[in-house]
């Protein structure tokens, strides 16, 4: 059999040549970090190829994704659906070997990874998803649920805030199945990071409560093989191995500078290389020995065989168990979901409450909680204000993980993305809240929730200056028009109880992207609705009210501002005007009905529009046209009790039929 080197070698080369090949792309990581790699790949860790989604298979997250041909190497070598002319297609459109790891494009590919940072923060997750379903469902000697995240991440990964919020509470959670890999290589993009990089790791993670082994030369596969075992060793805190790497290994003349970093090697250089390293094979050859060495199809296969014969023993013992577990990992709902769900909320329409919309979601979490355990909530620290609480919450701690609720602290950012990092893991339905405003702290979470086609929730409270006294700082205007712009967002903005439970419920049916749902801090009244009106809900927008003959003027609304146009509409009415009111609760959803549904809504026809909302102005005029009117934000908001502010700002009944009149 080959030498653990040479073996690690068929990393550094396939990812020279595809690099080179693509004339793009980053080969200083996957030459710096293949030793590293050959011995957790071989050795440690627990996957099947032929089954990348084996539900105890380890997960490994490559959190520096710029370094992808390293995780595009290891699965085409180890024996995934991932061929040669799959990695010379490497960065070009339509291939499964995108220039970073994406989610969808690559089996055996975890999460999309390249914003640096994010990826240990979704490792956080799965292995926050890992210890919580063991401590649910494993029983006496089934432990059914019991496996690894591993990760890989370099200092960018460590400069990026994001990393001390996760990192910091998985220390506080005891996540010890966790295992990183630092590439302490001491070059970013900019050169040697002594110039703006002195942190000591060691103690930095040390003070969180991790488990650290220092030092580790990374090119010594003894060495790295030692430090796994201790890693594994330590069961109640996760652990960081800081291996000492050369950046682009191998490399005569490019090996532990910048230079190997983010492009090409060149002919030249590559050629030098493969003679440093001993590799004599062409490009994109590797010989049968190497493949016969790295693969793990027979090793996967038995492993997984092992797992099932295990959980066909514990389906005999524990068959009402087992059989939720495949449901939730499946990600599929109660069987009574809808018809449930359904009758709850035509029991709420007959039963009108004014409430607040944020203090509305916590009464739709008391009845959505007991019909789904997958539900997994928390909140950055409001969760008094949010109202993420509901009556079951059980918090999960280091010492009992059963629970369904993860006070996240002050981690806005790292909250969304450990959400990620749950979804992908399964068993869950993560939700998360912070204020509207604070959105922005988490913004390029959120927008990879999106772009991975994750269906997380995010609660969004205090959504506009009706939050008040705490002034602009805490007033979002904005962000509505940046969560709707996000392709595959799905954005509701409820304007009572009713429009709130369908959006809950919507946002728990979804399976294809995200939704947030957006919640005021203000109480609001509830709109009477027919059958029809209730069931129009569900499409996003709706006639809420009309007038008995052609409108001539329709009015369009969302969350508190509804209120306002109804009272409006009854002024304009008994001045004779003919005037309809839309509720819009979910902007996109409307967009995606089919045009007869918006035409009855929105007839082209009628022309004088007026859209109501306290959020940015502009977003509206895809409603109104250039000839509609916006009641909206152009500036940002002020400090005052809402009743000020909103008279302030002009939405006030009689601001809102003089402009009306303009139209």
């Amino acid at each position: 059999m080959p030498d653990r080197r040479h073996l690690a070698n068929a990393i550094r080369a396939l990812s020279m040549d595809a690099v080179q090949q693509a004339k793009s792309g980053h080969p200083g990581a996957p030459m710096g970090m293949a030793d590293i790699a050959e011995v957790l790949w071989r050795d440690y860790l627990v996957h099947n190829p032929m089954n990348p989604d084996w539900l105890n298979r380890d997960r490994f997250v490559l959190s520096n994704g710029h370094g992808s041909m390293l995780i595009y190497s290891l699965l085409h070598l180890t024996g995934y659906d991932l061929s040669i002319d799959d990695l010379k297609a490497f960065r070009q459109l339509n291939s499964k070997t995108p220039g970073h790891p994406e989610l969808g494009y690559t089996p055996g590919v975890e999460t999309t990874t390249g914003p640096l940072g994010q990826g240990i923060a979704n490792a956080v997750g799965m292995a926050l998803a890992e210890k919580s379903l063991a401590a649910q469902f494993n029983r006496d000697t089934f432990d059914i649920v019991d496996h690894y995240t591993y990760t890989f991440l370099g200092d960018g990964c460590l400069m990026e805030g994001i990393s001390h919020e996760v990192c910091s509470l998985a220390g506080t959670l005891g996540l010890g199945k966790l295992i990183a890999f630092y590439d302490d290589n001491g070059i970013s993009i900019d050169g040697n990071v002594q110039g703006w990089f002195t942190d000591d790791t060691v103690q930095r993670f040390e003070s969180y409560g991790w488990h650290v082994i220092a030092n580790v030369d990374g090119h010594d596969a003894d060495a790295v093989k030692q430090a796994i075992e201790a890693a594994r060793a330590e069961t109640t805190r996760p652990t960081l191995i800081c291996c000492k790497t050369i950046i682009g290994f191998g490399s005569p003349n490019k090996q532990g500078s910048e230079t190997s970093h983010g492009a090409p090697l060149g002919d030249d250089e590559i050629a030098l290389a493969r003679k440093q390293l001993g590799w004599e094979h062409p490009a994109f050859e590797i010989p049968n020995d190497v493949l016969n060495a790295w693969s793990a199809k027979a090793a996967g296969a038995k492993q997984e065989e092992q797992w099932n014969s295990l959980f066909a023993s514990y389906k005999t013992a524990y068959p009402e168990l087992a059989a939720e577990f495949e449901r939730r990992m499946a990600g599929e709902l109660p069987a009574n979901w809808r018809a449930d769900s359904d009758k709850w909320i035509e029991e709420l329409q007959a039963n009108p409450a004014n409430v607040a919309t944020r203090k509305a979601s916590q009464d739709a979490l008391n009845v959505i909680g007991p019909m789904l355990p997958e539900l997994l909530g928390g909140s950055a620290d409001l969760a008094g204000s949010n109202l993420t609480l509901w009556k079951n919450s059980k918090a999960i701690t280091s010492d009992n993980a059963s629970g369904n609720y993860i006070f996240y602290g002050v981690r806005e950012f790292g909250m969304s993305a450990i959400m990620n990092g749950l979804m992908l893991h399964g068993g869950f339905r993560p939700y998360g809240a912070t204020f509207l405003m604070f959105m922005e702290y988490a913004r390029n979470a959120v927008r990879m929730s999106a772009l991975m086609k994750l269906p997380v929730m995010y609660v969004y409270t205090h959504d506009s200056i009706g939050l008040g006294e705490d002034g602009p700082t805490h007033q979002p205007v904005e962000q509505l028009a940046s969560l709707r712009a996000t392709p595959n967002m799905q954005t509701w903005r409820p304007c009572d109880q009713v429009e709130s439970a369908v959006a809950w419920q919507a946002a728990v049916e979804r399976t294809d992207g995200p939704s947030s749902l957006i919640f005021t801090r203000q109480g609001l009244p509830q709109m009477a609705r027919t059958p029809e009106q209730l069931e129009n809900v569900r499409r996003g927008g709706y006639i809420l009210k009309d007038s008995a003959e052609t409108p001539s003027l329709i009015l369009i609304a969302t969350g508190s501002e509804v209120e306002l146009a109804m009272a409006a509409a009854e002024q304009l009415s008994a001045k004779g005007e003919k005037v309809r009111v839309v509720s819009m609760p979910s902007t996109c959803v409307f967009d995606s009905q089919d045009q007869d549904y918006q035409e009855a809504v929105l007839p082209k026809a009628v022309r004088r529009r007026v859209a109501i909302e306290a959020a940015t102005a502009d977003f509206w005029h895809k409603y109104v046209g250039l000839d509609g009117k916006v009641l909206g934000m152009t500036t940002f908001g002020e400090s005052a009790p809402a009743d000020e502010l909103f008279k302030h700002f002009g939405f006030t009944v009689e601001n809102l039929v003089a402009l009306a009149g303009t139209v």
